[in-house]
């Protein structure tokens, strides 16, 4: 448990890092909200705490008092967070590479040597591959894969605002231009998710189109299907600072599914830190703390 200081603090600094990423992202970003939806009354009860909390500490949250139709029917109530956003990960990315090179970094594609790390600081920000290059963090830095599919564009915008549930297992959302993509399932095959390889798998996809199903009530065309990967930590929190026993390498991954706004974040307190701003969150996500 992080106790209500720290939880406090993360949620700041995520929200500090996404009004940034607003800033340097432009159109890439949808500012929406998100709609996290319980599917059972224990569920329910969970996000009522969060509301509460979120509440207290006097951050956006709402109560969403009705659900629609289909929603309705599947699931047992919601809450929205109104500062979250949809967002083009490529357009991101970008956006995001443009302003790095206007700094003076210089871009380079290919793969690198863990035995042949340059000398001076490397700062090792590969999340679900993290324990190719640090073989050390393999048992802190464990790769977690996500899969998806998208389907046409539907005549009927549902749910242009993103949504998860099930704890995060499932979510969605519908783009501009109708397309419906929804993602999730990987319950349903956890060891065989504990992977970075980026393939599909019949039993995860199967789950995901009997979502999709329900969401829409009906069996909308499918045109594309993928995966990605993520580094998972036993505290679901990320390791971010100098690597034990190597001199000058430091590490940012192991985000747990929330690398979007904590990637970014935790990029800027390594740059910080080596600037000589050593911040105090860095103490929350360093990677010598017990596991």
């Amino acid at each position: 448990m992080l106790g209500r200081e720290h939880a406090q603090g993360l949620w700041r600094l995520t929200e500090t890092a996404f009004a940034r990423m607003l800033e340097l992202g432009g159109d890439a970003f949808r500012q929406v909200g998100s709609i996290r939806l319980a599917v059972s009354d224990g569920e329910l009860e969970a996000i009522e705490r969060e509301y509460i909390a979120l509440q207290a500490d006097g951050f956006a949250v709402e109560r969403i008092a009705r659900l629609e139709p289909p929603l309705d029917a599947l699931y047992a109530g919601a809450i929205r967070h109104p500062n979250d956003a949809g967002f083009n990960p490529a357009v991101w990315m970008e956006r995001l590479t443009a302003h790095a090179v206007e700094a003076g970094a210089e871009i380079v594609v290919g793969t690198v040597d863990p035995e042949a790390l340059p000398d001076g600081t490397v700062v090792i920000a590969v999340d679900a591959h993290t324990s190719t290059l640090l073989p050390e963090l393999a048992d802190l830095v464990q790769p977690a894969r996500g899969q998806m599919l998208a389907t046409e564009p539907l005549p009927t915008a549902r749910y242009g605002i993103p949504h998860y549930a099930r704890d995060g297992y499932d979510y969605w959302q519908q783009l501009p231009d109708g397309t419906l993509l929804v993602g999730g399932c990987r319950d349903h095959a956890f060891a065989a998710e504990a992977t970075a390889d980026d393939d599909v798998t019949s039993t995860v996809q199967s789950g995901i189109e009997k979502l999709l199903a329900n969401l829409v009530c009906g069996a909308p065309r499918i045109t594309h299907r993928w995966s990605g990967a993520w580094g998972e930590t036993l505290d679901r929190l990320p390791l971010c600072g100098p690597v034990p026993g190597r001199g000058g390498v430091w590490v940012a991954g192991g985000y747990s599914g929330h690398g979007n706004v904590l990637g970014f974040a935790c990029g800027e307190l390594i740059g910080k830190a080596l600037l000589g701003d050593v911040r105090r969150e860095l103490r929350l996500f360093d990677p010598r703390r017990p596991s």
